[in-house]
């Protein structure tokens, strides 16, 4: 009887890992907190403004006339809508400090467990950080310039101050994204030593 020896398997070479990044830097982890909650003061304001509250600049009235039926659940739901759309891709900007910037996390289908693209990361990024700064930027400014001068009286009333405290934040999202990006994608450039 003979036996055939068989060749030892060959080693696995292991895939080629990722150099170690380096943990972002202190002041973009707070930009990136900051630019997540800068969308949530006129959310609180819009759902305000929508179950009745006096928010001074709009009556709810006003606004439920651009809705079929004055309906107030499509107003709300609208509202909530938007909310929700702002408020997760403000959230996303944590994204560029965490660790599930670096990896998806698992219990994403099918891309769970995958390295993040970090090129298709900075572009998604610095196209969201250009596109908030144009649209709050042009909307908060132009729509100061563009609307009715307030009724003589003495200052600005309650509902101006309240409606301008909830909006202005709006303003530092998109120049604080672009902030975070930078941070992340120079966190991520290849090391190039002489």
């Amino acid at each position: 009887m003979t036996t055939k020896d068989s060749a030892p398997p060959e080693p696995r070479v292991p895939p080629t890992a990722r150099p170690p990044v380096p943990p972002p830097p202190r002041w973009a982890v707070r930009a990136a907190r900051v630019a997540a909650w800068s969308t949530v003061p006129s959310g609180v304001w819009r759902v305000a403004l929508v179950v009745g509250v006096p928010v001074g600049v709009m009556e709810r009235e006003e606004f439920l006339a651009a809705f079929p039926g004055n309906s107030a659940l499509l107003a709300l739901g609208y509202v909530l809508l938007i909310g929700a759309v702002a408020e997760t891709a403000s959230y996303l900007t944590l994204g560029l400090v965490r660790p599930w910037g670096e990896v998806v996390p698992h219990w994403i289908p099918l891309l769970g467990g995958r390295p993040v693209n970090h090129g298709l990361a900075v572009l998604t990024a610095s196209l969201g950080a250009l596109t908030v700064t144009v649209l709050w930027w042009i909307l908060f400014f132009g729509g100061l310039l563009t609307s009715p001068g307030p009724d003589p009286g003495p200052g600005v009333s309650a509902g101006e101050a309240a409606f301008v405290a909830c909006y202005a934040p709006l303003l530092l999202w998109g120049p604080l994204l672009a902030a975070v990006t930078l941070s992340y994608h120079q966190r991520h450039r290849p090391c190039t030593r002489p």
